[in-house]
């Protein structure tokens, strides 16, 4: 295939209230948009948000909200101008073209030589996505089952008939509203550690805050059950703040001691990328998110003991996404689809994955994390740009996407376009 326009907007959407993770706070997320149309005349959009705190917390801090959201769109933007300079065959190849240029690029655009290889996988997502369908299209198809290549179907096999939602429990958030979100449906929290409380970087009174929080959160959910009978389970997300495997243990200690340490059930990137800690004496199941960029690296992590991979169509691109799902497969080791805090229409991205993937170990239902709900300030009007936005699907019910026959046969309008995001590339 050869792409012979592109056009590229964004659109700035305000948060409910700062969101608070990684030591850092973001207040706005950038929607960005990417019309890619090919030589035969056929034409497709795709969508991304931009997390810089998520994709590099340094980067982050030394740019600034404003300059680290105008590099990544500037990346964007350069990315997908490359992409008329390539002829490819599927869109894993163009990915393969795009990504170490879009990374060399990014760190001539923003001065960071070690800028992470994250921050330039989540500026190619709506240029992935946009050459999926793009690619779809020229095939023929409308169906995401025949998107996905055959050698990532075994990995994809399930249906579930519900996904429970996983909301996002930021520093911010009173124990008082995490309790009534818990006794509404949501029983699977994920709950952000490692802030800093003192602005100082001091891991000690991080760990001290972190244990604070926690128990703060057990005594206000310890009684709490779900509409459907089950006690509420914790997933904690250190976003690779901890130091060290013995700060991290003294994390669980406490955690053993409030009585919460039964109820973790995942344990979201401890340490930093390169700090390569062997987890598999620690007691819980490890998951990995930021610390990998290729299949290799999944294959790399499982070694030093992690047991669970989150997976991240909406902000690693589908590409990635899928790569690393067939190769956490290959071992026996379970995923679950994670957020960047998307709108509706980017959600369907993410809840594909997630409908066809095998529940954790320890669960029924299959899970979506999904916090766009809690943060975005015009959720409402974000709705109104889907296709559909009445499908039974998008809005919860008892915390749970209730999918039925009726999304596997739209695939979750996946390949019908938003007119509102449609119209910002036209």
């Amino acid at each position: 295939m050869k792409v012979t326009q592109t056009r590229q907007a964004y659109q700035v959407e305000p948060l409910v209230q700062p969101l608070s993770f990684k030591g850092a706070s973001l207040t706005e997320l950038w929607q960005t948009v990417v019309g890619l149309q090919a030589d035969d005349g056929l034409c497709a959009v795709g969508l991304g948000v931009q997390s810089p705190l998520w994709s590099d917390a340094q980067a982050f801090l030394q740019l600034g909200e404003a300059r680290a959201n105008a590099a990544m769109f500037d990346m964007t933007c350069w990315v997908a101008r490359r992409a008329t300079e390539l002829t490819w065959d599927s869109p894993p190849d163009l990915f393969d073209a795009l990504l170490p240029t879009t990374l060399d690029h990014g760190r001539e655009v923003t001065g960071i030589a070690n800028l992470s290889q994250t921050f330039a996988l989540n500026c190619l997502v709506p240029v992935d996505n946009a050459a999926w369908l793009l690619w779809a299209q020229a095939n023929g198809i409308r169906r995401f089952d025949e998107m996905v290549p055959l050698g990532y179907h075994p990995a994809l096999a399930h249906r579930h008939g519900r996904l429970l939602s996983v909301p996002m429990v930021s520093y911010d958030v009173p124990a008082e509203e995490v309790s009534q979100w818990a006794a509404g449906g949501l029983s699977l929290l994920k709950i952000k550690i490692g802030s800093d409380p003192g602005g100082r970087g001091d891991q000690e009174e991080m760990l001290q805050w972190d244990c604070s929080r926690l128990g703060q959160l057990h005594r206000a959910l310890a009684d709490v059950q779900s509409p459907r009978g089950e006690p509420i389970s914790y997933y904690l997300d250190a976003n690779g703040r901890y130091d060290s495997k013995d700060r991290m243990r003294r994390l669980l200690d406490h955690a053993d001691r409030v009585g919460a340490l039964g109820r973790i059930l995942i344990l979201e990137e401890p340490f930093p990328p390169g700090l390569n800690q062997d987890v598999s004496d620690l007691p819980v199941r490890c998951a990995v998110d930021e610390g990998y960029h290729s299949p290799q690296d999944v294959m790399y992590l499982l070694d030093l003991g992690y047991r669970c991979v989150a997976l991240k169509p909406a902000a690693k691109t589908l590409t990635l996404a899928l790569r690393s799902l067939q190769a956490a497969h290959s071992r026996g080791v379970p995923c679950f689809v994670a957020d960047l805090t998307v709108n509706p229409v980017l959600l369907e991205w993410n809840c594909n994955v997630a409908a066809r993937l095998a529940p954790l170990p320890g669960m029924e239902l299959g899970i979506l994390e999904a916090n766009g709900l809690q943060n975005y300030r015009d959720w409402d009007r974000l709705l109104s740009y889907h296709p559909h936005p009445d499908r039974p699907w998008i809005r919860l019910c008892e915390g749970c996407f209730e999918l039925g026959e009726a999304f596997y046969q739209s695939d979750g309008d996946l390949f019908e376009q938003s007119s509102h995001y449609a119209m910002m590339v036209r």
